[in-house]
């Protein structure tokens, strides 16, 4: 299908600006900030609810104390991250005003989105911005977020704010004007459809140096974008009125676009947001089951348990073969579903006693690769 065909469908869209794209000098270009809130400004007038992951907060704040970046501490990137974050939000404040626009800051960490009530008071919020009118502008808690709840880079930030938003497409502007397969060639690919190992090969050379994203964080965020059935696009940050041109269907920069449809919302959380802490292996039926007829999983289908998990945890599921399969939530621990891999439902009472379940997952908590 043409990309003006795909592109057709969009109503959410998530801009994610880097560092070195809103940077000049080492300090926040007031002017390039001016350019992307005039191109971002007449979507939100036609319609199109508009978010913007903006990095650049420690690089603002860095260069306004005089510091340089490459040897700051953590807790000094977070005091950076602190001072840069105010003079962010008042810059883009400023150029949406001019816009006769309002902005509204959002800061997250990945506790936010790996706790179904959060991610979805989270949803809330957007959903009341968008309401009133008021664009979006989402960061990284650099501040408060230690190692275990970062997300690292905000190009997988804003995959997972597409997620939250069920966006149907992702813009990431950077120095680069899309992905290329080769560094002689001399325009980006147009589509990608999967992302698999030849294309994260491609993709392993380091970003600008500005910020903490490279082409593989993109591709990260490209493989969650496909696998939640909707689209990514990654284009030149300096291409004139890129976001516009973009929604009006020209072939700018490289589309990730996968086939498969999109997934609801709770599917997305628990595909991207919730670890799992085992695993189930099952039988050639049960896979075919799975992905061809969409069915729950069955305790007759299960051959294996790996790892030690509860009811309510997330399993990762395998093929005989070991092959990934899916994820779901388990409806027994790993000690119950010992007790009944191989099982029909209508035994499971009598072997376990008490209450029981007669899928191992159900449907709707599952996620099939």
């Amino acid at each position: 299908m043409p990309r003006k065909e795909l592109l057709k469908r969009v109503n959410r869209i998530v801009v994610k600006v880097g560092t070195s794209s809103i940077v000049e000098g080492g300090a926040i270009s007031p002017d390039k900030i001016a350019r992307l809130a005039a191109d971002i400004a007449p979507l939100v007038r036609d319609g199109y609810e508009t978010v913007l992951v903006s990095s650049g907060a420690i690089g603002a704040g860095s260069s306004a104390l005089g510091r340089k970046r490459d040897t700051l501490a953590i807790p000094e990137k977070q005091a950076c991250a602190a001072v840069g974050q105010t003079i962010l939000m008042n810059e883009y404040r400023q150029a949406f005003r001019r816009e006769s626009l309002e902005v509204g800051q959002i800061l997250l960490t990945g506790d936010d989105v790996k706790h179904r009530s959060r991610f979805l008071n989270a949803r809330h919020t957007f959903n009341a911005l968008f309401d009133m009118g008021v664009v979006p502008v989402v960061n990284e808690n650099d501040t408060v977020a230690i190692e275990e709840i970062k997300f690292g880079d905000n190009d997988t930030l804003s995959a997972h704010v597409a997620n939250i938003v069920e966006a149907e497409l992702l813009v990431i502007l950077s120095d680069v004007d899309g992905f290329y397969w080769d560094r002689t060639d001399a325009a980006p690919a147009e589509l990608i459809t999967r992302i698999d190992d030849e294309v994260r090969a491609r993709g392993g050379g380091a970003g600008s140096g500005q910020g903490t994203g490279g082409m593989i964080t993109k591709l990260h965020a490209a493989e969650i974008m496909i696998r939640s059935g909707e689209m990514m696009i990654i284009a030149g940050a300096d291409t004139p009125r890129v976001v516009s041109r973009i929604l009006q269907g020209e072939n700018i920069g490289t589309l990730f676009a996968g086939k498969t449809r999109s997934l609801r919302s709770r599917k997305r959380w628990i595909a991207f947001n919730m670890k799992s802490t085992g695993g189930i292996v099952i039988d050639d039926g049960a896979v075919a089951a799975l992905r061809e007829k969409k069915k729950s999983l069955l305790a007759t289908g299960v051959t294996g348990v790996r790892g030690r998990f509860e009811f309510g945890d997330a399993v990762e599921i395998f093929s005989p073969r070991d092959e990934p399969v899916g994820k779901g939530i388990v409806n027994y621990s790993d000690g119950e579903l010992s007790r009944i891999r191989g099982r029909k439902s209508r035994e499971i009472k009598g072997l376990l006693g008490g209450t029981y379940f007669d899928e191992v997952i159900n449907r709707d908590d599952l996620i099939i690769y």
